[in-house]
């Protein structure tokens, strides 16, 4: 059983089809289909039912799957491992980021990259549940979010800093010299949250505990930015850590009263993981930025 056939397997199993995977690979669809047939031969298994315009994975695919996902990412570990021992901080290091932290890491970038110019730095803003997903799959080497509310088994969090649930507004908001602010402050004010029924939604309102029933909402979308772009163009007020704020000098945070727990921004690595000595790098350098430490003030 080689390597290879194992990625061409898994290529095929998670697109479904033979020509998608044949493309994305830079491989003829005739060298990928005979080297699964290979496969199966040398496991004595049927691995694809075979249709005109697609394949399905039989109960034996199914079950191999996994297994040849783990195997590969243990190659690729070792592979990076054997690198790395050679003291070369080489390679590729990719990177997850919620969107609430683009603007808290500009300068660990910059100082990353005149560091280490042998390592290409890759960047994903996407919402926490897909970069748990892609660090499962080995597509990210870690990703930066809140810490959630439930955690997952194979994932472990090391925190980074912490912060409050805050209103968020503009600096000339006659709410903005306030210390702290109920939500009961915040009802004769329009307000803008993350958009009803969606995962930010509720995974927000699981994670704060609170009741929104009686704020003015003015406006719900699924677009942290659009929301932060909506408060700094005009009087309305959100409910976001007080994070948001950190690259809107035009924005002020106003603690909420009432909310005791913290927001924990953390690291997430795949738990028992094997970590590239860059993404350790990078992350040392993010612990001593200026940017971090001003938050843990």
């Amino acid at each position: 059983m080689e390597l290879r056939q194992l990625k061409y397997f898994v290529e095929v199993a998670r697109l479904l089809s033979f020509s998608e995977a044949s493309r994305r690979l830079f491989v003829t669809q005739g060298a990928i289909s005979q080297q699964i047939k290979l496969l199966e031969e040398e496991l004595d298994n049927r691995l694809f039912i075979r249709k005109p315009h697609s394949v399905v994975l039989t109960e034996a695919g199914q079950e191999l799957l996994p297994i040849a996902e783990r195997t590969l990412q243990d190659a690729e570990t070792c592979r990076t491992h054997m690198v790395e021992l050679r003291k070369l901080l080489s390679g590729t290091l990719n990177v997850g980021l919620t969107h609430s932290f683009g603007g808290l890491f500009s300068d660990t970038v910059k100082e990353f990259l005149k560091k280490y110019p042998g390592v290409n730095l890759k960047i994903y803003y996407k919402p926490a549940a897909e970069l748990y997903e892609m660090l499962v799959k080995g597509d990210i080497d870690f990703f930066i979010a809140f810490k959630p509310a439930q955690l997952h088994a194979d994932v472990e969090s090391e925190e980074l800093f912490s912060t409050r649930l805050s209103a968020v507004m503009r600096k000339d908001n006659p709410l903005a010299e306030r210390k702290s602010l109920s939500l009961k402050d915040l009802e004769r004010h329009g307000v803008a949250l993350p958009g009803s029924g969606l995962q930010a939604r509720k995974a927000f309102e699981k994670f704060v505990n609170v009741d929104t029933s009686g704020l003015n909402v003015k406006v719900e979308a699924n677009d942290p930015d659009i929301i932060m772009d909506l408060v700094e163009t005009s009087n309305l007020i959100t409910i976001l850590s007080g994070l948001a704020v950190y690259y809107r000098p035009g924005l002020v945070a106003i603690p909420l009263d009432g909310i005791e727990r913290q927001m924990l921004g953390c690291v997430h690595w795949l738990k028992n993981g094997y970590h590239k000595r860059s993404a350790e790098a990078f992350i040392e350098l993010l612990r001593d930025s200026a940017q971090l430490k001003r938050l843990l003030m």
